[in-house]
């Protein structure tokens, strides 16, 4: 196990080694978040950093009551990971780049019967969102072509490790925005009680934001292997941020995962920032993770502040090539500067606080080919 869980009272476990530096903010808000109310168990990840007043990067299990403030606006946030056809050996990245273009308006008319049909497919009734069905979004969220750096077991790899790889990484947009608010107009950051009315509605509107943003990810990536002229499947979509029904100790409840990838689902993908590596691993499901993991390298700068950290040193060309050689697709500047590498942890550390702790093992290194965050004008 090494000494990569800290036990930080009986509520509280933190899973990261002594030396993993994790800003003190985030945990007197780990602190915070586990006095409320009807709060049984929390359990930081690596990745830990503060959020607006609850931290980033833990799982939090609960009785009697969930907490939708929480969850937060990004209701089904989450990575889905795809395979597609394109073979490596073909590709080359400036081309590859030039043909993402005009992937962030509304999807249109040639797509309308897909998107019809996914929101059959997923009971998806609400039409008031529908025009940004099929779009990234700003802040962290991303599309990214990998490519498998480094194969550690190549009889969990769920595909061909010689094909071009996908991860996009988007929630529910504008409808988790909407139903956050809606909420906090009506009942503020206070936990709702189990059998209440109220529960029962926010979470049927949660449940449909979830598979929106289920939905939205598999038309972001349709999308983008249209415009690389590529096929793609699906080797899995994972959500991680929103409130689940959980079972601890026999004990019924609620697990609230606040940028925290469950670990009961099968193989998880541990992105970096996009001048780092992604991890590809397989968990193992442990009751003292609240069997959750890390969702990516976590913060270490807040935004606001990067740009001035890094603009007497970076000019913007210098952000938008990597040390792989890939490319970044963000005509944002101030965006450019807070999702900066620098601004990030250093993934490995992350990933291997994981396998210290026994939670996780490595299938493969993926390397960044083509990240795309914004052509400009994102929203988000």
């Amino acid at each position: 196990m090494g000494n990569s869980v800290q036990i930080l009272t009986d509520k509280i476990t933190l899973i990261a080694s002594p030396t993993t530096w994790v800003e003190g903010l985030a945990i007197q808000q780990l602190r915070h978040t586990a006095a409320l109310a009807g709060m049984v168990k929390v359990a930081g990840m690596p990745d830990l950093h503060p959020g607006r007043g609850y931290p980033i990067g833990a799982a939090f299990f609960s009785q009697g009551c969930i907490y939708p403030a929480l969850v937060g606006n990004d209701i089904g946030c989450g990575m889905g990971f795809w395979q597609t056809s394109l073979p490596l050996a073909k590709v080359k990245i400036d081309k590859l780049a030039r043909r993402l273009v005009d992937l962030e308006g509304p999807l249109g008319a040639p797509w309308a019967e897909l998107v019809a049909q996914g929101k059959a497919r997923l009971g998806i009734d609400n039409a008031h969102f529908d025009q940004a069905l099929g779009t990234i979004g700003g802040g962290n969220h991303f599309a990214e072509f990998q490519a498998v750096d480094c194969l550690h077991d190549a009889g969990a790899f769920p595909g061909d490790p010689s094909r071009l790889l996908l991860l996009v990484h988007s929630g529910s947009r504008g409808l988790g925005q909407a139903i956050l608010a809606r909420h906090l107009v009506e009942h503020g950051h206070e936990a709702l009680a189990a059998d209440t009315p109220a529960f029962g509605t926010y979470l049927a509107q949660h449940d449909e934001a979830v598979r929106w943003a289920e939905l939205n990810r598999e038309l972001i990536a349709r999308r983008f292997l249209a415009a690389i002229r590529a096929e793609g499947q699906c080797l899995f979509d994972l959500n991680h941020n929103l409130v689940s029904p959980y079972s601890l100790a026999g004990q019924a409840g609620w697990l609230h995962r606040k940028g925290a990838t469950p670990a009961d689902q099968g193989l998880v993908v541990i992105p970096g920032s996009r001048g780092d590596y992604s991890y590809l691993v397989q968990p193992k499901a442990d009751a003292k993770a609240l069997h959750s993991l890390a969702h990516g390298a976590g913060r270490k700068w807040q935004r606001g502040e990067c740009k001035s950290r890094l603009s007497h040193k970076y000019r913007r060309e210098d952000l938008v090539r990597t040390r792989f050689g890939s490319q970044v697709i963000c005509a944002d500047k101030t965006l450019l500067f807070d999702e900066a590498p620098q601004a990030y942890k250093d993934c490995h550390s992350v990933v291997d606080d994981l396998v210290q702790a026994g939670l996780v093992q490595l299938v493969a290194r993926l390397k960044p080919v083509v990240t795309f965050k914004t052509q400009g004008g994102c929203a988000g």
